[in-house]
């Protein structure tokens, strides 16, 4: 097919205008001037006309899809049968999808549903973004999410853990290094879940089996430990202590050396936390993200999709965090492009529109560039080449 645009964004902030791209299959053939690929597809090749801007479909690195997003998910997952789970899920999964999302990391699921699922779109039964699932989260016994069925006390069972993740198709590990709120009978979101020892026996057993970590880690000391053991990916990244923030200018320097992404995981009503925090802490929360980016953190792009009020198509208003906090277009549209997809192990896969790369494509009204509210504009998506329209 080929598709041509009023504007490709063909690089980081860079558009080529009256431009095209020529997908074939589920790959990217050719990306050019409108006319040169033309001339290369020939006549007999279906077209899909559009005058707005063509980008790389959108990532949400931070989603779970077996959670739905109300003031109580933990409460409905535990009222869902599997059967029922997986259908509900489906729906997410198309919801992400048709909100420009095209590739979507699942950081922790119940019974190993986000894999059946991410099977199920790969074989194109069920319209979804491609899914990175971790599978069952590790936890302490009673910790974070400990009703995902994560349990595991010492290195053997972490071991083991792991294995059974990797066994089950896991393209990443998820580690719930410290506390957190969804789970009000568990560790406060500071504290810390895992020893030193037992971190680094999960990070080297997922190395060894060749998928990265994600550490969910909102206490200062669990950041330190989740660098320390060699972690890919810090999720939330709040630096809490027990009687406050605890920003660490000698462990971001340690994330930047060891390349380590940190994903905010930014809730679509992130306007709302000054209400929850209060203004003082929330402000003060906002300007940690901004001081780890002015340190050169990498940063990416993740909602926390099911988590309370956090849907499935609330993306982009999560992206405007970041225009609040001052960053340019340019930058945001990466971290939920390029950025996350170097972090996810898929740099040379999707997240760019090049030749052999996936055709994952979104279509919107409007140049995002200038104004960023632009990429809820959908017009179409096409995920692995295949078109979905807009709702």
């Amino acid at each position: 097919m080929l598709i041509t645009g009023g504007r490709v964004l063909v690089d980081s902030g860079t558009y080529l205008e009256n431009g095209a791209v020529l997908v074939d299959g589920e790959s990217i053939a050719a990306v050019g001037s409108r006319k040169a690929i033309e001339e290369q597809a020939g006549a007999d090749v279906p077209r899909f006309e559009f005058g707005g801007t063509i980008l790389p479909g959108l990532i949400d690195a931070h989603v779970h899809l077996a959670f739905d997003g109300s003031a109580d998910p933990v409460a409905t997952l535990q009222d869902s049968t599997d059967d029922a789970l997986l259908e509900d899920m489906r729906c997410r999964g198309e919801q992400l999808l048709r909100s420009g999302v095209t590739t979507a990391r699942d950081l922790g699921d119940r019974g190993g549903l986000a894999l059946r699922l991410a099977a199920e779109i790969t074989s194109r039964r069920t319209p979804g973004p491609r899914i990175v699932s971790a599978g069952t989260p590790a936890t302490s016994v009673g910790g974070h999410c400990h009703f995902l069925g994560g349990e595991v006390s010492g290195e053997a069972e972490i071991r083991e853990l792991v294995r059974r993740n990797l066994a089950a198709g896991a393209g990443v590990i998820k580690a719930m290094v410290t506390g957190g709120g969804l789970t009000k009978d568990g560790p406060k979101s500071h504290q810390s879940q895992f020893t030193a020892e037992e971190l680094t026996a999960l990070v080297n057993e997922a190395h060894e089996g060749g998928v990265p970590v994600a550490a969910h880690a909102h206490g200062a000391d669990g950041i330190a430990a989740a660098v320390e053991a060699g972690v890919d990916t810090i999720e939330h990244c709040t630096w809490m202590s027990s009687d406050g923030l605890d920003f660490r200018p000698s462990v971001v320097q340690q994330i930047i050396t060891k390349d380590i992404a940190v994903c905010p995981a930014v809730s679509p009503h992130w306007q709302m936390l000054p209400r929850f925090f209060g203004e003082e802490r929330a402000n003060a929360m906002f300007d940690l993200v901004r001081q780890m980016a002015d340190a050169s953190v990498r940063l990416i792009a993740g909602t926390d999709a099911g988590v309370q009020r956090a849907g499935f198509d609330g993306l982009v208003p999560a992206l405007a965090f970041y225009t609040h906090l001052g960053f340019p277009n340019t930058s945001v549209i990466d971290m939920a492009t390029s950025q996350a997809a170097e972090a996810l192990g898929l740099a040379n896969v999707t997240g760019k529109l090049a030749p052999g790369y996936r055709a994952d494509l979104l279509l919107v009204d409007g140049d995002p560039l200038a104004d960023l509210s632009a990429l809820s504009r959908v017009r179409a998506v096409f995920a692995a080449g295949l078109r979905h329209e807009s709702v």
